[in-house]
């Protein structure tokens, strides 16, 4: 049977960047990592027959072709890459903005006082840290703590996209404008973006404010709440008998 044009299109992506390596050409990502990933797009695993469809991409590989990654400035500024952490086929994914201080010092991601009340969240959904998958928009923490750019995100946000493919969860929760406006392609704000579903590639997103804003603006919590118990809802999660809100 002819291959379909993707197939061949994919083939001949891999041929010529695999090509532009040889060359020594650096105008795009051409890590020995990448190259390794590469090499094996469009090839079907070990002992499968000709055309077999490929085994989806595991969150360690992505964190192998990930690296020591220098593929923007950040990495100049930066104590340790924060890549995510939680169960590989959560349910939920909580997607935040970029790692803080704490993050950065500790390499996990929301582990200051804005994760902190992300967990008291979770576990007011009857889950824990463990049960569900935490990540950021970038791995990288930006000086400062400012708002990430553009041209950061757009190096990030291909890694992103592959970690939840490879989840492929029941529901992502995209906490503030950035997760938000870059998981959704709009410059809405996120007061108009909350309290509803999205699609993204298939998956039902929920925008909501990020966990740091609670803590400048406590009054939001009520809110944050009404978009939680619809994530509840739609993953026929049950409150905990005793569970309070956050």
């Amino acid at each position: 049977m002819r291959p379909s044009i993707v197939t061949e299109t994919m083939e001949e992506v891999r041929r010529t960047l695999l090509s532009l390596a040889e060359l020594g050409i650096k105008g795009v990502d051409l890590s020995s990592e990448s190259i390794q990933t590469l090499s094996r797009w469009g090839t079907p695993g070990k002992g499968a027959p000709s055309g077999a469809p490929e085994q989806a991409e595991t969150l360690e590989q992505i964190r192998s072709d990930l690296g020591d990654c220098r593929r923007c400035g950040l990495a100049d500024t930066r104590t340790h890459l924060v890549f995510g952490a939680g169960i590989p086929k959560a349910r939920i994914v909580f997607v935040g903005e970029a790692p803080g201080y704490e993050e950065d010092a500790q390499g996990e991601p929301f582990v200051g006082a804005a994760g902190k009340l992300l967990t008291k969240i979770i576990q007011a959904m009857g889950l824990s840290r463990e049960e569900v998958y935490i990540c950021n928009i970038l791995k990288c923490r930006p000086p400062g703590n400012r708002n990430p750019l553009p041209d950061e995100i757009d190096v990030c946000r291909p890694f992103l996209d592959r970690q939840l493919a490879a989840i492929s969860p029941g529901c992502i929760c995209a906490l503030g404008k950035f997760a938000a406006q870059t998981l959704l392609d709009t410059q809405a704000p996120i007061s108009k973006l909350r309290g509803r579903f999205f699609e993204y590639n298939g998956i039902r997103i929920m925008p909501t404010f990020h966990p740091a804003y609670l803590l400048r603006n406590p009054e939001g919590k009520r809110d944050v709440w009404n978009d939680i118990q619809q994530i509840m809802g739609a993953l026929n999660l049950k409150t905990p008998e005793r569970g309070e809100k956050p």
